[in-house]
């Protein structure tokens, strides 16, 4: 079950930089196949790769921010220097998890994001969750690979397009 904390924080920021860049009209990231790598207290690190167009993070910006409406109070996004600031506060559930995210990079060739989340109650015995983000443009796709697709370890390749078209929109 711990197993999958490291994968929900991932996907929670790879939602979390497109809505970030859309609120603030920053750099898009770069089209193409994108690494990565995900690291945390107390967690199994993992590494992604993701297949990226501007359409993609367009959708997972669309649905985070339809999901982020309906189950956060707080989504505030700045920017300070050239770094880019997240505080939300949201509930899943019986928890409500405040995080603090910093996202920094040119997103045209590699981006970081450090999260600090805390969990009331806490979450799978987990009051709080410190953990990092580093990602990198690689190059092109991979032939065969359309832009959602991403390649999880233990997963094989899932595309986050279709998983988000069929989820029902709110």
């Amino acid at each position: 079950m711990l197993r999958r904390l490291p994968l929900a924080l991932s996907l929670a920021a790879l939602a979390a930089l497109p809505l970030a860049a859309q609120a603030l009209d920053m750099p898009k990231r770069k089209s193409g196949l994108w690494e990565i790598k995900t690291s945390g207290e107390g967690m199994p690190g993992q590494t992604i790769q993701q297949c990226v167009d501007a359409a993609s993070d367009q959708l997972l910006a669309q649905r985070a921010g339809g999901m982020g409406k309906q189950q956060c109070s707080k989504n505030d996004v700045s920017k300070q220097g050239n770094k880019m600031v997240v505080d939300s506060v949201c509930k899943f559930g019986q928890t409500t998890s405040t995080t603090h995210a910093e996202f920094s990079g040119d997103f045209e060739s590699a981006y970081k994001a450090d999260m600090a989340t805390k969990f009331d109650p806490p979450l799978m015995g987990r009051a709080t969750s410190n953990s990092t983000i580093e990602a990198r443009w690689t190059g092109p796709c991979k032939p065969g690979q359309k832009p959602g697709d991403m390649i999880m370890p233990g997963m094989g390749n899932i595309n986050l397009n279709d998983m988000l078209k069929n989820l029902p929109q709110r």
